[in-house]
Order: C-alpha cells, then structure tokens, then sequence
C-alpha cells in the first residue's frame, strides 16, 4: 500500500488532535495556533522551498534539529530571528511531524502568559 503524502492537512489532523489547538490564518494562508500563539503553518514566504512548513520553535531546539537532520529542517535568511524553524515535508516521516507537534504544543503550553493577560485575569 503506498504512503499517503504528508501535506498541510495531515499537519492539520495531528495537531487538531491535541488539546486546545485551533484552525486559524496568518497573512491569508491557513495556520494553526494553541491559545493563540503559532503553532504552525505552511511557509509562504518566497524564500521557503515549496511544500514547507514553518513551526514555531524555540532558537536552541531549532538548531539541534538542523544540526540532526539538515535534509528536513531548515531556515532562511527571512525566517532566522524568528523562532521558527522549516521543515521539508516530503523529506520528515509520520513519527517525527507527530513527536515535533507534541513538542511545539508542550513548548507553548508551557510558556507562561503575558503580564497583560495576568494582571487582567487577577481583576
């Protein structure tokens, strides 16, 4: 039986599958947040190679990434003082976009809210 192609809506459906994550946009192309905060996305920037998708990632874990499988994360010039690191989609496998999702969504979640948020909850 052939591989089913990993695109964006397979990204889509192992993400839905955590809690609290959400369909959204940024700049017009589909993108999905938990709580707010980006989760991920399809790189749409030019610089991005196609079928790329862009996750938000912190500066040290993106770079053990890169370093461990340069074929299937990178970064461009536009996208490197952003967290985010890139991800070849023909290139990670089911496992790996599952566990870097899992990731990411502890790595949100983990973060504390803004002070903003904090002092108007407290009210």
């Amino acid at each position: 039986m052939p591989r089913k192609k990993i695109d964006f809506d397979l990204v889509r459906g192992i993400a839905l599958a955590l809690p609290d994550v959400e369909e959204s946009t940024l700049h017009g192309a589909p993108s999905l947040k938990v709580s707010g905060k980006l989760l991920a996305c399809p790189a749409i920037h030019r610089s991005a190679e196609p079928d790329t998708l862009a996750v938000r990632v912190d500066f040290d874990l993106r770079a053990k990434l890169m370093a461990a499988e340069p074929g299937v994360y990178y970064v461009t010039d536009h996208y490197v003082d952003y967290p985010t690191v890139l991800v070849r989609l023909s290139r990670i496998d089911r496992t790996s976009l599952r566990h870097l999702l899992r990731t990411v969504w502890a790595f949100l979640n983990s973060k504390p809210k803004s002070r903003r948020r904090r002092a108007r909850s407290q009210r």
